[in-house]
């Protein structure tokens, strides 16, 4: 069981870096340091948008419209920290 521990902790860390990846990316777009035109940059782009959408739908519908401001990868973060929070402390389950 201390496995699915570990596999819980690893894909919550992998989802971390993912947002912070897109949430960073969004910034540099946003600015014009990236390009989307650029075939290397668009991939990027829309595989961590393919792979976060589904996380940030079900919270864009509960979020209300801030004009241009998207606060889900914030929530889904603070969503991810405390489903981490609660596995450490009832990591005594899984040994």
């Amino acid at each position: 069981m201390q496995s699915v521990f570990q596999i819980l902790m690893y894909l919550i860390g992998i989802a971390r870096f993912f947002i912070f990846a897109h949430f960073i990316m969004s910034w540099l777009i946003s600015f014009n340091v990236l390009n989307v035109r650029q075939p290397l940059v668009a991939q990027i782009w829309y595989t961590l948008q393919r792979i976060l959408d589904p996380i940030y739908r079900p919270i864009r519908r509960f979020m209300p419209d801030l004009g241009g401001i998207d606060l889900s990868p914030i929530v889904a973060l603070i969503g991810l920290e405390i489903i981490r929070i609660i596995l450490i402390n009832n990591a005594g389950l899984f040994y």
